[in-house]
């Protein structure tokens, strides 16, 4: 009876079989998650997603009308813009506008100025501000803060219109197409950009990069620049806008040029040799007349502002994040 027992207690027994539990998929979790959540929502939430909505149509509408409008203007008939009651589309539609501002003489010379003004410039200047950054963003370097409060300085006080013109004279840059690059090749503001967000990247990264060997320029061109790359396009993107939109300089450097006028220039003496007394005399008198100042404003301003609505979509994402300047931290 003993040994029965000692072999029932050292018989090891079997296990008892337990429920298995029901195994949850990632989808069912997401989908409870997601329910619970829409659950949660009370009506004043709906409420105000509606009117949240509502309010941002309304707003897109304000902002998006003056835009719209004008193009309407500037596909629309003279004469009868004049008269007003143009909203979103054309009342006659016609081409008349953009073909009186496209066929003036050298305009075809001036646009091809101002591509390579807006090319050009923009990459030289991006990449030498850059540069100037990067060694003003530098702990090693001495004479940095000295450096940046001369730049700071240019931006409120200018050395007036009549020195300048007598400076570039001088050097050259009269009738000549540096004037469009030279003087705006290093902005102080777009300097300034650049160097706080160099500033807020981690030093251990350049640090590391010494001690395998690397230099300053290789440091630049393979770590700082493509972390910079937000801010470098977000800067990109003002001097492009600038070297495009400038018309100024070429009527004061270049005025006895016609090869080197830009394309904003020759809008602008198209847009007042219309808005002229004569030319809105005329215009008036004859009935089969279909441009006016107006109609040819609105077709000015379309073709001005055209590529660079066009070039804006593809550097949004650089020139949102390039907003959150000085958010790295190490």
């Amino acid at each position: 009876m003993a040994e029965l027992t000692k072999k029932i207690v050292s018989t090891p027994s079997a296990p008892i079989p337990q429920a298995e539990k029901p195994k949850r998929d990632a989808k069912d979790i997401g989908s409870k998650t997601k329910h619970s959540i829409v659950s949660r929502r009370t009506k004043g939430d709906n409420v105000f997603d509606v009117l949240n909505t509502l309010f941002m149509i309304v707003f897109t509408i304000v902002i998006m009308y003056p835009l719209l409008n004008m193009i309407a203007v500037s596909f629309n008939d003279g004469l009868d813009a004049l008269k007003g009651g143009i909203t979103l589309f054309p009342r006659v539609f016609t081409l008349k506008n953009y073909q009186h501002v496209l066929s003036q003489q050298n305009m075809l010379t001036a646009a091809k100025i101002s591509v390579l003004r807006t090319v050009i410039g923009t990459v030289s200047s991006t990449l030498i501000t850059a540069l100037l950054a990067y060694v003003l963003s530098r702990k090693e370097f001495l004479f940095k803060k000295q450096l940046s409060l001369l730049y700071v300085v240019t931006m409120y006080v200018s050395g007036g219109l009549i020195p300048i013109f007598l400076v570039y004279k001088a050097l050259g840059l009269v009738n000549s197409f540096m004037v469009y690059i030279l003087p705006g090749m290093v902005p102080a503001f777009s300097m300034l950009v650049l160097r706080t967000y160099m500033n807020g990247l981690p030093d251990s990264l350049a640090e590391s990069a010494m001690m395998d060997g690397a230099g300053h320029l290789t440091i630049f061109i393979k770590i700082i620049f493509p972390l910079c790359m937000p801010v470098i396009a977000t800067v990109a993107l003002f001097t492009a806008v600038g070297q495009w939109n400038s018309w100024f300089d070429a009527m004061l450097y270049n005025r006895m040029n016609d090869g080197l006028s830009t394309l904003q220039y020759e809008l602008m003496k198209t847009l007042a040799s219309v808005t002229s007394k004569k030319t809105t005399a005329e215009s008036m008198k004859n009935a089969s007349a279909t441009v006016t100042p107006t109609s040819v404003r609105a077709a000015a301003t379309v073709v001005t502002a055209l590529p660079i609505v066009i070039l804006y979509p593809f550097l949004q994402r650089y020139f949102v994040a390039g907003l959150t300047i000085g958010g790295v931290k190490e």
